[in-house]
């Protein structure tokens, strides 16, 4: 059977929330420098992506205005509904300041930190013979690598930009892209991301 590497760029969680100064994670005191260098690296990829005609596919993380569909996350996580955050219908769900998507993007809202799950973001990349997913995007430890182990589980090919990833520690951040590594994707630098795009195999990329 031919090896599908048909790509698709897919960006998490880019949002006011935890990339801009006025989101609700800047405003707990969480350090979101690197949050925005790797937005400015995802926006690179994206531009990047629309050069070579590869489809792109932005997360936002959001709950209701009464946070009745946060389940176990609001519940594990309380500081969320008592910062108000990441509700829908405010500012802070946007996509941050530093990204724009383009007009052909696809956006994926989503109360969980799967891409995957109570979304159709599966059932697009069947429909579209996608087989290779290249991820970027925040919180590395959360949201990215939870995506990333369901793709994984679902048979993507998988492949995470490490400097277009952060979390607010870079120590989780570093201990999340060696799990991710040892079990569930390839890992690679930006520079690569024009192999990516071509359907390189992924053995014989790298960086």
């Amino acid at each position: 059977m031919k090896e599908n590497r048909r790509p698709l760029l897919l960006l998490i969680d880019l949002q006011r929330a935890f990339c801009d100064f006025d989101g609700s994670m800047a405003a707990q005191g969480r350090p979101i420098d690197a949050m925005r260098e790797a937005a400015r690296n995802c926006q690179t990829l994206a531009d990047l992506a629309h050069d070579c005609g590869i489809p792109v596919a932005w997360t936002r993380m959001m709950f209701k205005a009464d946070y009745s569909d946060g389940g176990m996350v609001t519940r594990l996580r309380p500081g969320l509904v008592k910062a108000g955050a990441l509700r829908f219908g405010t500012p802070d769900v946007e996509l941050c300041s530093l990204v724009s998507a383009g007009p052909s993007d696809i956006l994926i809202d989503k109360p969980r930190y799967s891409s995957v799950l109570d979304t159709d973001l599966e059932s697009y990349l069947r429909r579209s013979h996608i087989g290779r997913v290249i991820v970027g995007g925040v919180t590395t430890s959360m949201c990215v690598e939870t995506t990333v182990r369901d793709l994984f589980e679902r048979d993507f090919e998988t492949a995470v930009i490490e400097d277009a990833c952060a979390d607010f520690d870079q120590p989780r951040h570093a201990a999340s892209i060696s799990a991710m590594a040892f079990g569930f994707a390839r890992i690679f630098s930006l520079n690569c991301a024009r192999a990516l795009f071509r359907g390189e195999r992924l053995e014989e990329i790298s960086g």
